[in-house]
């Protein structure tokens, strides 16, 4: 199916391939407007810099392709420039290492969305394998802020219950889940509750569903039609305006990219463990050229066409557009007022 094909933008939520002029121009011929990149997992910030001057580097050789956006008003601009237009995002908060900061300078630096957590416990909150969910941390609170002030997404899609919660009913702003799907549907931690979804789109966030096999129930054999009836159920539950797509393509990257993604620095590579790859993908998507296979999938389980053009990229659109409003004003009394309660009593149970 080509592009013109497509009466809508499609806007994908989440992706860490191999970069390369070939995915580049694969976007082009799907109709893909709006990708949300992975920039950086575990990298310091100095690392973090290292990777925005090679997305610097990819802009200028492919500059026919693709652009950066920082706000829905030039992801406009792009598109109508014939373009994909690229959202910078972290999966992980630890480029901002201890220091508050560095958020503004991030976002300063082209960075628009970020995880609080990835996998494992951070200075911010628990990730989804750890035993123990501490939820939103001190310092949780005060980057939550800063990223409510400064128009920086808060994404959830790695994070523990608990702490998903926690943010979700402390931010000022609806907060994403950019590429996960229900645990209803397939019962793993890296998915999501009922409970987390229903709160999430009533605080007018955002689920991104995910394209990775090992979220889905079959694997790689999971099918269209199964994919596209549970969109239909999470439609009945939370409604079709709340979802988009999220897929964590993972294109074309190496083996080894597993082990730096999951587990960064802090665990030592076991030299005897069996070697894990990238699952093979399901047969209807496998690239940025696949798009077309998601709306018609949803077309024939019964999907109309307005919540379809919402789903494939309206619905990002809508919500980055409000999610990335900067307020350099202070948080309402209320807030600010709540968190600073919040301080006292936990001081006063630490202290007896």
């Amino acid at each position: 199916m080509k592009p013109e094909a497509m009466p809508f933008p499609v806007f994908d939520g989440a992706q860490y391939a191999q970069w390369s002029r070939k995915i580049f121009e694969q976007m082009r011929a799907g109709g893909v407007e709006a990708v949300d990149v992975t920039v950086a997992y575990h990298e310091n910030f100095r690392s973090t810099v290292n990777l925005l001057m090679e997305w610097n580097r990819l802009f200028r050789e492919n500059a026919d392709l693709i652009a950066l956006a920082q706000n829905i008003d030039e992801m406009r601009a792009i598109n109508a420039s014939g373009r994909t237009a690229i959202f910078l995002a972290l999966q992980n908060p630890s480029p901002i290492e201890a220091e508050i900061g560095l958020v503004e300078m991030l976002f300063r630096l082209g960075i628009r969305i970020m995880q609080l957590s990835y996998n494992n416990q951070s200075l911010l909150c628990s990730g989804w394998t750890e035993e123990h969910d501490s939820g939103l941390t001190l310092m949780g609170r005060e980057v939550v802020n800063e990223m409510n002030r400064l128009g920086m997404v808060i994404d959830m899609s790695h994070a523990g219950e608990r702490s998903t919660l926690d943010v979700i009913d402390y931010s000022a702003r609806p907060v994403v889940i950019s590429h996960a799907n229900p645990y209803s549907w397939h019962p793993t931690r890296r998915n999501v509750s009922d409970e987390v979804l229903r709160r999430l789109a009533r605080t007018g966030g955002l689920v991104g569903l995910s394209l990775y096999p090992r979220h889905m129930p079959a694997g790689s054999g999971t099918s269209l039609r199964g994919f596209c009836e549970m969109a239909a159920r999470l439609a009945d539950m939370i409604g079709a305006g709340r979802i988009g797509i999220g897929s964590d393509l993972c294109q074309d990257r190496p083996a080894s990219s597993l082990h730096w993604m999951r587990e960064g620095r802090w665990r030592f590579p076991n030299p005897t463990a069996e070697s894990t790859d990238f699952p093979s993908p399901v047969s209807w998507f496998s690239s940025n050229l696949d798009f077309p296979n998601i709306a018609e999938g949803l077309r024939q389980i019964g999907f109309a066409e307005q919540e379809i053009a919402g789903i494939m990229g309206g619905n990002w659109v809508r919500f980055l557009s409000s999610a990335m409003q900067p307020d350099d004003r202070t948080l309402p009394r209320s807030v600010a007022v709540a968190a600073g309660q919040g301080l006292v009593d936990k001081l006063a149970r630490v202290n007896g």
